[in-house]
């Protein structure tokens, strides 16, 4: 290489779709920091009780919209975006999109992870258990998690069996499944690739945690074409280029993961026995157990927590709350106890105790290590 050649900048670009908001990024590589940034808050639509989503082209918009407003910035800071070298994404996980492989339309809006609306469907899987047992981890030897509303079979099957264009699409063959990683790669591509990755291919019930592939089992008892189905890559290679936007023409796409698998590796929680927890909509904790599959007895789940190129798949124990920062959310805008989540720390450190009253925000059902459906937000010892 020559000698002018090291001294070029090196930037990554990330994109990071949540469920409250996305931004994108540019990392200094050689730095090791952050540049610029720019973020968009997500709107959540309620329909009805227990029901969550979100429009999916106005994910893909806020995307967009931020990639735009960063490489405005890298303008004023004279940097080429010829020096992004590649782009990553992460995102939100279990979140479930479907749309037209014809005209790459959304068929519906994105039901959200925490989106309870299939627990009806869930009760009618049970019922198909052999011998009636209705064992909620009759399937986690095979994909590692129990049987939840939270993970994106039960989401799938629900939207075929109650939105007619869509059990029309997928008997047709022109209906395509994605997490948020696949809906926004399909777009930055214009079509051209409809892939995820094995960290977010393990939070659909679908994907054998072992083969790391669609399991035909999997899909026959939850009833979906794998005509579906994106391709299952690893978490780190060269998928393809981006095309849209212009700005970012040509640049590779090269990682995709989770956004909690995601935040093991920025935590640097690489060997078995490290972990991270993270707090944002939801909490999470996630155990390296390395390459070596760890099935709980504690009602934790089994799930991939990344996969390197060619390297082997390293594993993850998960404890999922479903409601921790969003319930600060529904305490300001519900309860009208403050007027913005920064007075939190303020109001709790003027009390000496909570004398013994517990608030208990279920507005999901309970996550980890309970995996009860029926749960829902109480507060106890009010008197």
């Amino acid at each position: 290489m020559p000698k002018d050649e090291t001294k070029r900048p090196f930037y990554i670009g990330a994109i990071d779709e949540g469920t409250s908001s996305a931004r994108f990024l540019i990392f200094d590589l050689i730095r090791r920091k952050v540049i610029t940034s720019h973020q968009i808050e997500i709107k959540q639509k309620y329909p009805q009780e227990g029901w969550v989503e979100q429009n999916p082209k106005e994910i893909l918009t806020a995307v967009l919209d931020c990639i735009s407003k960063v490489m405005e910035n890298l303008k004023e800071l004279k940097i080429d975006a010829s020096d992004i070298k590649a782009v990553g994404i992460t995102n939100q996980r279990e979140t479930t999109v479907v749309w037209d492989k014809k005209t790459g339309e959304p068929l519906h809006n994105a039901i959200v992870w925490l989106d309870m609306r299939t627990i009806t469907t869930m009760e009618d899987v049970l019922e198909s258990i052999p011998n009636k047992t209705r064992n909620k981890n009759y399937l986690k030897p095979l994909c590692g998690l129990p049987m939840s509303p939270y993970f994106s079979a039960l989401k799938i099957r629900w939207l075929i069996d109650n939105v007619p264009k869509i059990k029309q699409a997928s008997e047709a063959g022109t209906c395509a499944f994605g997490t948020i990683d696949t809906w926004l790669i399909y777009n930055l591509t214009k079509g051209e690739l409809h892939i995820t990755d094995v960290s977010n291919a393990s939070r659909t019930m679908l994907m054998n945690i072992e083969t790391l592939k669609w399991d035909p089992l999997l899909l026959r008892f939850f009833k979906i074409p794998q005509s579906m189905l994106p391709e299952i890559k690893s978490s780190a290679e060269i998928y393809g280029y981006i095309s849209n936007p212009s700005s970012l023409a040509g640049i590779p796409i090269s990682g995709c993961v989770g956004d909690q698998q995601g935040a093991l590796l920025g935590q640097l929680c690489l060997k078995p026995g490290q972990a991270k927890a993270t707090y944002g909509t939801g909490c999470f904790l996630l155990y390296n157990t390395g390459n070596l599959k760890v099935d709980s007895t504690q009602g934790l789940i089994t799930t991939v927590a990344y996969k390197l190129g060619r390297l082997p798949a390293v594993y993850a124990l998960e404890g999922s709350v479903a409601v921790a920062g969003a319930a600060l959310s529904w305490l300001r805008d519900n309860m009208q106890l403050m007027s913005n989540i920064g007075q939190t720390q303020d109001l709790a450190e003027r009390v000496g105790n909570s004398g013994d009253v517990y608030f208990v925000p279920a507005f999901s059902g309970l996550y980890a290590p309970y995996w009860q459906q029926d749960a829902r937000g109480q507060v106890f010892n009010i008197v």
